[in-house]
């Protein structure tokens, strides 16, 4: 390690570290959010009493709500944005609390509504939710969007008449959409109706062919009531039936329920590649396999597999993703460099930014390389 001597001049201390290290640095460093294992430090402006009392104790051990509490917070911290754009923090009881408030001050309002609505259901305030939802529908009339959620709302709460019937409004307006179809299905479900369970998630299916998350219901059901083999069959009949004769969604929805273990992988890979063989400018089916072959460390089948893709690349941030860390980690900088020049002129700003990113990063294992190279090139110079 070293460390100033006091004059300018750097020395060695002779510290054998050991066990972990931490970086201390702002929250601007992590623009595209903070890793899942860091420890946050905010500043507190004016603890409480009950804080500085407790720091005198020495260390303590206080629940999540508690540390919230401390640290000056109405509810848990969430983020949320200024009149600028500009993130702060937040009690997430006064975030609502506000929405709630702002809504109140112009009830007829239905964007204030759904926006105050929204909040509640992301955070599980289903009660509250269903009341504001129930008067957009009244006053909204046949927005789709506002039904959907209600019914579902609905569901959380368990009141599953009252969500069947919304349900099928929903799906009377929203003709193109499967999801009113998906959430009958886990009505039917709760209702313990199997038949009507599978017939509303092959309804999903008959809507959308390319939703996957309606394959992947099917293919829950059917594997709980009857088997995997079973399953795989179900979703195969009806992958082999018109309209789903070209649609990668079947298999992509099969896959990922084997992706996740080290023993099924190679069953995922089979039917990755049946869903690419389906559809080979799927990009969902391309991003799936070539996880799973660079999960597997097989970096020239993942080379192979996207290359011909560039286009897509530039449409999809996961797609570029897994191409460049193919070519980087078999160091192929040129392919690399050419990839992220092309990359950076994408108008997919999500692939725009990843660009930029990884070029710096790509910029600086250069430049280290480059010292390695002199380091060692001056360490021969004095050998010799």
């Amino acid at each position: 390690m070293t460390q100033s001597n006091g004059n300018g001049a750097s020395t060695t201390a002779n510290l054998q570290l050991t066990g972990g290290a931490a970086i201390v640095a702002p929250i601007s460093m992590f623009p595209n959010g903070v890793p899942g294992n860091a420890l946050v430090v905010l500043p507190v402006t004016k603890p409480t009493d009950e804080l500085i009392a407790l720091m005198e104790k020495g260390p303590a051990a206080v629940t999540s709500e508690q540390m919230w509490q401390l640290l000056g917070f109405n509810g848990p911290a969430v983020q949320v944005q200024d009149g600028e754009g500009r993130p702060l923090a937040i009690g997430l009881e006064d975030l609502l609390a506000g929405l709630e408030k702002h809504y109140l001050e112009a009830p007829d309002d239905l964007n204030r509504a759904r926006i105050y609505a929204q909040e509640l259901l992301k955070y599980e305030r289903f009660e509250k939710a269903e009341g504001v939802l129930a008067k957009i529908v009244a006053k909204g009339g046949l927005n789709g969007d506002d039904w959907l959620a209600l019914g579902v709302t609905q569901l959380q709460l368990k009141k599953l008449d009252k969500a069947e019937s919304t349900l099928k409004g929903a799906q009377n307006i929203m003709k193109g959409n499967p999801y009113p179809s998906l959430n009958l299905a886990k009505l039917y479900k709760e209702k313990g109706d199997a038949a009507a369970e599978q017939k509303a998630a092959e309804k999903a299916i008959e809507i959308e062919p390319n939703a996957v998350d309606a394959w992947a219901y099917l293919f829950s059901h059917v594997k709980d009531k009857d088997g995997e083999e079973a399953a795989i069959k179900a979703v195969e009949a009806l992958l082999a039936a018109e309209p789903n004769t070209k649609t990668a969604a079947g298999y992509i929805a099969i896959q990922g329920f084997f992706a996740g273990e080290e023993e099924t992988r190679d069953k995922a890979v089979t039917f990755a590649k049946k869903a690419v063989d389906r559809n080979g400018r799927d990009p969902l089916a391309l991003i799936c396999l070539s996880a799973l072959y660079g999960q597997g460390g097989e970096l020239d089948k993942v080379i192979e597999l996207l290359q011909p893709h560039e286009a897509l690349l530039a449409k999809d941030v996961r797609l570029a993703h897994n191409y460049f860390e193919a070519l980087f980690q078999s160091r192929q900088i040129d392919k690399v460099t050419r990839l992220l020049n092309a990359l950076a002129g994408s108008q997919n700003q999500e692939v725009k930014q990843f660009a930029i990113e990884r070029s710096r990063a790509v910029a600086q294992f250069l430049q280290q390389q480059q010292q390695q190279l002199a380091a060692a090139a001056n360490t021969a110079q004095k050998r010799s």
